[in-house]
């Protein structure tokens, strides 16, 4: 069955259910900037708008398009901002 997820206060939505590559969350993500967390690996594939990701580590933004797909290890925090509402796919291994 799915489970729908919703985080800062209502802004990122997401509804979890189990792909043919394990768990997966599909959202949206209004306009803003949030830090998230990770438990497992993240594969987040950004499907509709355009992020920009600040990875663990990393001191610079870097812009994803649709169908560009980053990853972010467990027990990790990344920052992320856009100017519009975006979609995203996300994958955990």
């Amino acid at each position: 069955m799915f489970e729908v997820n919703e985080y800062f206060n209502g802004k990122v939505k997401s509804i979890a259910f189990n792909s043919v590559n394990g768990d997966a969350t599909t959202g949206v993500m209004a306009a803003g900037e949030y830090t998230f967390g990770t438990s497992s690996i993240e594969l987040m594939t950004v499907t509709n708008g355009q992020m920009q990701v600040k990875l663990p580590g990393e001191n610079n933004w870097k812009t994803y398009q649709p169908g560009d797909t980053f990853r972010v290890e467990a027990n990790q925090s990344f920052d992320v901002k856009m100017d519009t509402d975006i979609a995203y796919l996300c994958i955990y291994k």
